[in-house]
């Protein structure tokens, strides 16, 4: 009966055998433990304060952090943002996916198509129609194009439409009881078929060269330091308080069960749960992160294509996961930065050997490091601490 016990943290599956369960949380989202306060305390305080005043200082400075490091930065932000949502499915409830970048990038879509109207006249063909539009002899803006004009309406799709596709497909597939490795298969078919129906010229998306080339957000000039600054700060903040909300989520009784769900289904089920609802929460919720980090990701990179939804990103995605630390939603954020942080040096320095150096390191961390990177910083815990 340990296993589904509902008022203490979750525990590993063999420490829960033996019935030994960690303490349970306390105080406002449990932050005060294990040093949580101070993790999310300098977050803030590096992410909203620190790298926004140095880049602010003048370029003679030698603590100025130059301009192009901001969206470099910001991008950072989004993945950490899509590392969080697949730790959260994954490392609570042990659904293992690798059809994450799908919800990534229908999100993008979704700002894209925003950024796209914004655009207006000003396109190279000085049409009111975006310019592969116009390129490919398109007479009039599709139907599922209308709305996009609305900032807010399509940040609201950025949201709702990974979501929906999430519900839908969750709510077959656990509903045949389709686990383990199979589940991870047919997510990265699903992501491969849509990446494909997106190549297509004839979809409204802009076929293999995606959509690009904005102008403003809201008003504002991209091109402008202050704009991208702007989102840089937005993207931290909104990571910032992902964090919070899902460090929340996982030490409630929702958590819990969750983790259960995790360890022991069927003992789960004998108990009265209903695992395939809060499987299906879970996985919704996911899909809604990942899509508002691919909201938030476009305007900061200029582009959204296709190539966002090819199997190996969303295999990438499930690595930064592994790398940082399974079951530890500050893990998740650890190994998204440090895998994207050496990828953007390792392409530049050694291009040719960048996808030796990842599996390498892949391999590593899992026959030495089975908790991630976290568990150096962590040697006394439990792998599943947020």
């Amino acid at each position: 009966m340990a296993v589904v016990s509902l008022t203490k943290a979750p525990a590993e599956p063999l420490e829960e055998q033996r019935g030994e369960m960690a303490p349970p949380a306390s105080g406002l989202l449990g932050l005060h433990t294990r040093g949580g306060w101070s993790l999310v305390l300098a977050a803030l305080l590096l992410a909203l304060v620190v790298v926004p005043v140095l880049n602010l200082l003048p370029a003679e400075s030698a603590f100025h952090l130059p301009d192009y490091l901001i969206p470099l930065l910001g991008k950072f932000m989004c993945y950490a943002l899509v590392a969080l949502a697949v730790d959260l499915i994954w490392g609570y409830a042990g659904i293992l996916s690798l059809g994450h970048g799908v919800f990534f990038a229908l999100g993008g879509y979704a700002m894209g198509m925003y950024l796209m109207r914004a655009i207006g006249t000003e396109g190279v063909y000085r049409s009111a129609l975006p310019d592969f539009m116009v390129f490919l002899d398109w007479k009039e803006l599709p139907w599922y194009w209308y709305g996009f004009s609305s900032f807010g309406f399509a940040l609201f799709m950025a949201l709702l439409i990974p979501g929906l596709l999430a519900y839908i497909f969750g709510f077959f597939a656990f509903r045949s009881r389709i686990r383990g490795v199979y589940f991870s298969i047919i997510t990265q078919a699903m992501t491969y078929a849509l990446m494909l129906l997106f190549f297509r010229n004839d979809t409204g998306f802009g076929g293999n060269n995606g959509l690009t080339d904005f102008k403003r957000i809201v008003g504002f000039s991209l091109q402008e330091q202050s704009t991208k600054l702007g989102l840089y700060m937005v993207s931290a903040a909104v990571l910032v308080a992902a964090y919070l909300g899902c460090r929340y989520l996982v030490r409630s009784k929702l958590g819990r069960v969750l983790t259960a769900v995790r360890d022991a289904e069927s003992r789960l089920m004998f108990c009265g749960y209903n695992p395939y609802s809060y499987k299906l929460f879970l996985w919704t919720l996911s899909a809604v992160l990942c899509g508002l980090a691919g909201a938030l990701y476009v305007p900061q990179v200029g582009i959204i294509n296709p190539s966002e939804m090819q199997p190996s990103n969303s295999i990438e995605m499930a690595i930064w996961v592994a790398v940082g630390g399974r079951g530890s939603l500050s893990g998740a954020l650890l190994g998204a930065f440090l895998i994207n942080g050496a990828k953007s040096w390792c392409t530049v320095a050694f291009p040719d050997l960048w996808l030796y150096i990842l599996g390498g390191l892949f391999i590593a961390v899992t026959l030495f490091l089975p908790r991630g990177v976290i568990g150096l910083f962590r040697p006394t815990e439990r792998a599943a601490q947020p």
